[in-house]
């Protein structure tokens, strides 16, 4: 018999939140590492479960910090990053700004598949033509000068990401190396395509314990003799 468990979703709130979830939800930030604390301490958290982003360093920095000032156990659950298969054509970059550097200096179309946050430094090379694919449409005016805008939610398929990388004439793909099957795709296309890749290395993080499914997640849950204490 599957034993219940009190829990709670946390969302920054960046984007629309998926309906349907069957436990409470908050959305918003905490105010740092002392904010999360003071919440987990308010709440009587246990057990903290940091599923953010890979890139999302900021928070899974201040969960290591929160959970270490009150002794609460913490689990990342983090997909494994994508590796080089022997035909793709990859650039590999440290960060966003080395990424806008790596771009060619001739005009190109580029599908910029990297979120809404980090677009203003693509600004300085705006000879360039970008696709960007968001998960909700932008609620203001872009930096790009040249951008084309396609609202979808993953995951993607091969099939769709080699129809757009080809309707639209890309040349140049720019991610972050999120891993995971829901983005994949397009790494795919762009490899069955020959197109060069800039692929952002994730932050590092502090050492914490890891994960990288759901059931890991559930076995440590239940595997731990101080839940619900």
């Amino acid at each position: 018999m599957r034993e219940r468990i009190d829990a709670i979703y946390s969302y920054a709130g960046r984007t629309q939140i998926p309906l349907g979830h069957a436990l409470p939800v908050r959305i918003g930030g905490f105010g740092g590492a002392q904010g999360l604390a003071d919440f987990i301490r308010q709440e009587r958290i246990t057990h903290v479960i940091d599923a953010t982003h890979p890139f999302a360093a900021e928070m899974s920095r201040h969960a290591v910090e929160a959970c270490a000032a009150t002794g609460t156990a913490l689990l990342a659950l983090e997909r494994a990053p994508w590796t080089r298969a022997p035909d793709d054509r990859w650039i590999d970059v440290a960060d966003i700004a080395a990424a806008v550097a790596a771009l060619p200096e001739r005009r190109a179309r580029i599908f910029l598949a990297i979120g809404r946050q980090h677009l203003a430094p693509f600004a300085t090379r705006p000879q360039h033509a970008y696709t960007l694919r968001f998960v909700d449409a932008p609620d203001g005016a872009l930096p790009l000068p040249d951008a084309e805008v396609i609202v979808s939610r993953g995951p993607f398929t091969l099939a769709g990401d080699l129809d757009l990388m080809r309707a639209r004439g890309i040349e140049w793909l720019v991610a972050r190396n999120a891993g995971g099957g829901g983005a994949r795709a397009k790494i795919d296309a762009a490899r069955a395509l020959g197109l060069p890749v800039i692929m952002i290395a994730r932050p590092a993080l502090p050492e914490r314990r890891r994960v990288e499914s759901v059931e890991e997640v559930m076995a440590w849950l239940a595997h731990d003799a101080r839940l619900g204490a």
